[in-house]
């Protein structure tokens, strides 16, 4: 495996052509984005790597805190993070936890939906197995403008 660091600058620095970060490259930058969650409450970290269409990915962390309302998800925070860089043309996102597979909540499918109602999602685990779906498989019933 090549370092955490090496991933992200190849990911970052790279335009076009967003099929040569495959899945399995996709999931581990999530993974090994969980060190970085905080999460004193939960004691549950999850990251997620979202890919643009470019082929920039951005990464997120669960944000906990002590008034959970004011939490916030892996997945929302990638993407936060992409639309504040102006990116808005996602193709996959990745979330990543421990156990089974790593599920979206209620909260994130929605805003999954109205960034990326196309988005294939996949949800794993840190020893790489994985889930594919999309979106509209888990919100199918979405709300959207």
């Amino acid at each position: 495996m090549v370092g955490d660091q090496e991933w992200y600058s190849i990911s970052k620095n790279r335009i076009g052509d967003p099929i040569l970060i495959d899945d399995n490259a996709l999931l581990q930058m999530a993974n090994d984005m969980r060190v970085n969650a905080y999460c004193p409450y939960s004691k549950f970290p999850v990251g997620a790597a979202i890919l643009c269409s470019d082929g920039t990915v951005f990464t997120g962390v669960n944000v906990e805190n002590a008034v959970n309302g004011l939490s916030i998800c892996a997945e929302r925070t990638a993407i936060f993070k992409a639309v504040s860089e102006g990116h808005h043309d996602f193709v996959k996102l990745a979330v990543t936890c421990k156990g089974d597979h790593c599920q979206p909540c209620g909260a994130c499918r929605q805003v999954i939906y109205e960034h990326a109602p196309n988005i294939e999602i996949l949800m794993g685990n840190p020893e790489g197995e994985f889930v594919r779906t999309t979106i509209r498989d888990l919100l199918p019933e979405a709300f959207s403008l």
